[in-house]
């Protein structure tokens, strides 16, 4: 099938390059003629794990272009895909320009009858919208699917090409059926391809992003409430998890949820909800525990110190908001950082993908090491931010060796308080017992 995708970031550009790689034509469009051009010449913007690989292969074999021309992407194609940005507003709700310019422009250019599959995600209603733009602008048949990505960052081309459902907004049988038919070779293993309306599709996806980040949200809670009456949060969960009417998938304790989904989506819904006339509140809570547990290394470090950081230099391990991606938005390293930073203290930084990111966002404030070890060198102590692979089984003698004092704040609950303690260190988890040597 011949597919144009409008839109070359994270969402947009591993849709496009799957396609592409299950023997579909694709075109992919952007604004950016730099990152166009970049992607031309197999420079991809993003870290994802397998994203260039695949690339690579399908522009190779013809299957996948990279142009700025809509026009010809949209006259190219049966099926148009818009997956452009829709950042938060002040007020919380989705900014939802750029969706509309594309649908405007897309229906200005289109010489025949289309499929636009809405592929951003979007509040409930905006297919009303988009649809309505699309027909003041071109005299066509035109289709509206709402089709929301559930991709997880870092996993993404695996979460695509082996989905455990698809889910397809159409009020048109022939328009689900061109969608159903795209999915069709992702599906093979026994993945349902749900069909719904389309207002029914765009909520599924905010309640699934909101219904998550409640779950991180209440288990961090829980892991708070465990310091304080001497539980293992990490026991905790196993017992709570262990119930197959709750599972055990995101109850770990740490320093809260980031990244350019759970923060949004959350602030979206209460936004949507509220212009309904329904106060959230539980989602707020949620929002405002996320938004606290982002602190609690930091609220750790001044209670370590009696509240003096000044002069004092940190080793910070981990900047993404999440292993396997070099994705800082809302990450609470950020937020770390800067408090660290207005307390007068030196930070060194390491992270396996997201150092060119962190200079973006901190210039020359802050040291950075290619190096793990190297971010530790006369530290007064180690702060995990972020459960890299590579941090898990580390030199634990030459992390002693480097740091002032063996000291380690860890927000991840990577290793073990009881080993730990038994290797000299004192400890700081979240939600678990703390190694303290003095």
């Amino acid at each position: 099938m011949r597919i144009c995708v409008v839109g070359t970031g994270y969402v947009g550009l591993v849709a496009g390059t799957c396609f592409a790689d299950s023997g579909n034509d694709v075109i992919c469009v952007d604004i950016d003629e730099a990152k166009v051009e970049a992607l031309r010449q197999g420079r991809v913007p993003i870290y994802e794990p397998g994203l260039e690989e695949l690339i690579k292969r399908s522009v190779e074999e013809g299957r996948l272009t990279f142009t700025t021309d809509l026009a010809t992407a949209v006259r190219h194609a049966l099926v148009c895909f818009i997956a452009v940005g829709t950042p938060q507003g002040e007020d919380g709700a989705s900014d939802l320009r750029a969706v509309f310019k594309v649908a405007e422009d897309v229906g200005r250019v289109m010489d025949g009858y289309r499929v636009v599959v809405i592929k951003s995600t979007v509040p409930v209603g905006t297919h009303v919208q988009v649809r309505d733009i699309l027909t003041r602008s071109t005299k066509f048949p035109v289709d509206v699917v709402s089709n929301p990505e559930f991709m997880k960052e870092g996993a993404a081309i695996e979460d695509f090409l082996k989905p455990d459902r698809v889910v397809i907004g159409a009020s048109d049988e022939r328009a689900a059926e061109i969608v159903k038919d795209l999915y069709a070779p992702f599906c093979r293993a026994g993945a349902p391809i749900l069909v719904m309306d389309n207002a029914s599709a765009e909520m599924t996806k905010y309640a699934s992003n909101a219904l998550l980040a409640t779950k991180i949200s209440f288990m961090n809670e829980v892991a708070n409430l465990c310091e304080r009456v001497g539980a293992d949060v990490s026991l905790v969960r196993q017992g709570v998890g262990l119930d197959t009417r709750i599972g055990l998938s995101f109850l770990y304790a740490g320093l809260g949820y980031g990244g350019s989904c759970f923060p949004k989506d959350v602030r979206a819904i209460i936004h949507t909800a509220g212009d309904h006339g329904i106060d959230f509140s539980l989602l707020r809570a949620v929002d405002d525990v996320n938004n606290r547990q982002k602190r609690r290394l930091f609220e750790k470090l001044q209670g370590f110190y009696n509240g003096s950081l000044k002069g004092r230099t940190f080793g910070v391990w981990g900047l993404s908001f999440k292993p396997r991606t070099d994705d800082m938005r809302e990450a609470p390293s950020i937020g770390l950082i800067e408090d660290l930073l207005r307390s007068g203290c030196s930070v060194r930084v390491h992270d396996p993908e997201a150092m060119d990111v962190a200079r973006s966002i901190f210039a020359d404030k802050i040291t950075y090491h290619r190096q793990n070890y190297e971010a530790l060198d006369g530290a007064d102590a180690l702060l995990v931010v972020t459960e890299w692979n590579e941090f898990r089984r580390p030199d634990f003698d030459r992390i002693k060796r480097l740091l002032k004092e063996p000291v380690i704040f860890d927000g991840r609950n990577i290793w073990e308080p009881k080993t730990m303690r038994e290797l000299g260190f004192t400890y700081f988890p979240i939600g678990r017992p703390s190694a303290v040597q003095r």
